[in-house]
């Protein structure tokens, strides 16, 4: 898909799901999983073993129904295989101005991590489409909106530190969207794979961002 395409549908989702896990073996029912229950925004991160196989395995078995990206990225021969894989966009956890570049030249969607204003501000000039605010329990809700008032026009999505209690805080200071690791897909339900309970958990945070959008 386009990258305007797969930037709409991560906005219009609200939250980004980063997996993390041990074995690539059961992410795509953990994808399907979390898709039924409203988060159909997932990465795959680079700390999966054989993580651009698990990437080609979940495109092949779930298609575009869930918009599919590669998280801990480091380089760009990393971002690269990952698109080639089926990657829809890619997440970094630092700015990396040649992966931003790549991206860019290849129509796909970036999304850098930063933290102080002068990487945030880096990032967005180079031409990220959303800035990965991280680690946001740093700083919380409350470091968000300091970054928010002087750099209104960049996207901002706060992962680190986002669960059920912070996300709507998150989004109160501004965030576009909300990047959920551990409190989403926790390790513990993921090793004995309730795969109800991840479905579960979706529908409680996409709520939370459905509730706050219709208030707002």
């Amino acid at each position: 898909m386009s990258r305007e395409t797969t930037l709409k549908r991560i906005l219009d989702c609200g939250i980004v799901a980063v997996v993390r896990a041990d074995s690539g073996e059961q992410l795509a029912k953990v994808f399907q999983s979390v898709a039924e229950g409203g988060v159909t925004v997932a990465e795959v991160t680079f700390t999966v073993p054989d993580a651009v196989a698990v990437i080609r395995k979940v495109r092949e078995e779930l298609g575009d129904s869930v918009v599919l990206g590669a998280g801990t990225v480091l380089d760009t021969e990393t971002a690269r295989a990952a698109l080639l894989a089926g990657a829809e966009y890619i997440v970094t956890p630092t700015v990396n101005v040649e992966v931003i570049r790549m991206c860019r030249r290849y129509d796909k969607v970036i999304l850098p991590g930063a933290l102080t204003p002068t990487e945030v501000l880096t990032a967005w000039e180079a031409g990220a489409d959303i800035v990965k605010i991280f680690p946001a329990d740093l700083g919380g809700p409350p470091y968000l909106k300091a970054l928010r008032g002087p750099l209104p026009q960049v996207r901002m999505m706060p992962t680190g530190g986002v669960d059920l209690n912070t996300a709507e805080p998150f989004l109160k200071a501004g965030a576009c969207c909300l990047g959920v690791g551990g409190s989403l897909v926790e390790p513990k339900t993921l090793a004995a794979g309730d795969f109800t309970r991840m479905r579960d958990l979706a529908r409680q945070y996409r709520a939370i961002v459905d509730k706050f959008r219709s208030a707002s």
